[in-house]
């Protein structure tokens, strides 16, 4: 659909087309992305099939493989520029959804009490329940509003690299759930008359009756903390390689950063969802006090923690240069490396999570003695077959002086590979 949007382009030109310049209009940042990338993928697919190639370039494939490289940057740019300005304008929006969403929840909470008091009466825990959602709900308004150009009240749990964080999503989730239990037994507390029902009611607040919720939003809140320290440390000292988004999504939750599903991340969101619920079960049947989350559940999501916080210790690693040896294609005579050769760069880590587009792979660098030569994109159907994540081919420039030179790779997240050093000869 995407190949044939471009190829039909210029046939659909209107209001909201790539050069939309309207003020507040999402639409024409989403139509110009969509136009951007389908006329990309053309263009790939078309060189992969060799197709397009100038007669200049085409008796040299050293020649024609550059400019290829050249003009799929250009494009690829064009689309990344594309998709950080329809990213801007989906957070911009962003609020909207998030106020709804908030409010589509009170009104559930409303329809569920007034189910449920059908036969059983309407009592003041029900009031006090209403009255700490609207509460819940006009502070998450409020803070929409003024966060919304990051997201709404989705702010808080976008990280520095533009994606959802799920260690923040799970402490957000508990400490708007404690927040919301307390202003329950605030609003009991103020309507209570009776001296032993207040009394009653303090005592709900005892570390004794809600240890194990206090545990729980303790530990999550400080491994929220902790893994925005342990990433930023990892980043600054090269062991760990991040590429910022173009927008936050939901699956960011349970993925990586090249939106692969993780481990520790689907456990840590899945059992903090259940005690969620089995907590707020039981301050719907006990809203005199804070909910006592048994100690085996507590237990149990803290270890869920232990293996979230556990899993982002071991994730990443820096690049690595294995092994640089000449390119020989089939006929060649085996050789030394020279000046004009192509050579291999074999190892691993050279792409990094998320930075599969072609945009991010173009920016890869490598340095050979103190040539810097960007890594040329080769494309096939579907992709790219240089560079890879294990393996670069590139040419060895005649500015390089013969004899023994050094080899490094810089990715790009800007992230230095060990040198490698070679012979390359006259």
């Amino acid at each position: 659909m995407a190949v044939q949007e471009a190829r039909q382009g210029g046939e659909h030109i209107g209001a909201h087309g790539g050069g939309c310049t309207c003020g507040d209009c999402p639409h024409g940042a989403r139509e110009g992305h969509r136009r951007a990338v389908a006329a990309f993928l053309v263009k790939r697919d078309g060189f992969a099939a060799g197709e397009g190639l100038p007669a200049a370039v085409a008796h040299s494939a050293s020649a024609s493989r550059q400019w290829v490289s050249d003009e799929l940057t250009q494009s690829a740019d064009t689309v990344a520029e594309r998709g950080r300005a329809e990213g801007g304008a989906w957070l911009a929006r962003l609020w909207h959804r998030t106020a709804s969403a908030v409010w589509g929840g009170f009104v559930v909470l409303l329809l569920v009490q007034a189910l449920t008091a059908i036969g059983a009466g309407w009592t003041a825990a029900r009031t006090a329940g209403l009255l700490a959602a609207l509460v819940v709900a006009g502070t998450l308004s409020a803070a929409s509003w003024f966060h919304r150009a990051r997201g709404g009240a989705l702010a808080p749990v976008i990280g520095e690299d533009n994606r959802l964080s799920t260690s923040r999503a799970v402490a957000v989730s508990w400490v708007l759930f404690v927040a919301y239990a307390v202003l329950v037994l605030a609003g009991r507390l103020a309507a209570a008359s009776d001296h032993a029902e207040r009394d009653a009611l303090i005592s709900g607040l005892e570390l004794a009756r809600g240890a194990g919720v206090v545990t729980v939003l303790a530990v999550v809140c400080a491994i929220a903390v902790l893994v925005r320290r342990v990433v930023g440390l990892r980043v600054l000292g090269q062991r760990l390689q991040k590429i910022p988004a173009d927008r936050p999504r939901a699956a960011d939750l349970l993925t990586d950063d090249a939106g692969r599903g993780t481990f520790a991340d689907i456990q840590y969101v899945a059992i903090s969802a259940v005690a969620l619920v089995f907590a707020a079960v039981r301050l719907a049947r006990r809203p005199d006090q804070l909910p006592d989350l048994p100690w085996g559940l507590a237990v149990v999501v803290l270890i869920s923690a232990a293996t979230y916080l556990a899993g982002k210790y071991a994730e990443g690693g820096r690049p690595v240069i294995l092994s640089v040896v000449r390119s020989r294609e089939a006929g060649d005579l085996d050789a030394p490396i020279r000046t004009g050769d192509d050579i291999e760069i074999r190892g691993a880590g050279f792409v990094p999570p998320g930075a599969q587009t072609a945009d991010r792979l173009s920016r890869m660098v490598v340095r050979i003695g103190p040539v810097n030569v960007h890594v040329p994109l080769v494309p096939v159907t579907g992709g790219f077959s240089n560079p890879t994540d294990t393996l670069l081919t590139v040419p060895v420039p005649v500015d390089v002086e013969p004899g023994r030179v050094e080899v490094q790779v810089v990715t790009a997240a800007g992230v230095e590979t060990n040198a490698c050093v070679v012979d390359v000869t006259d």
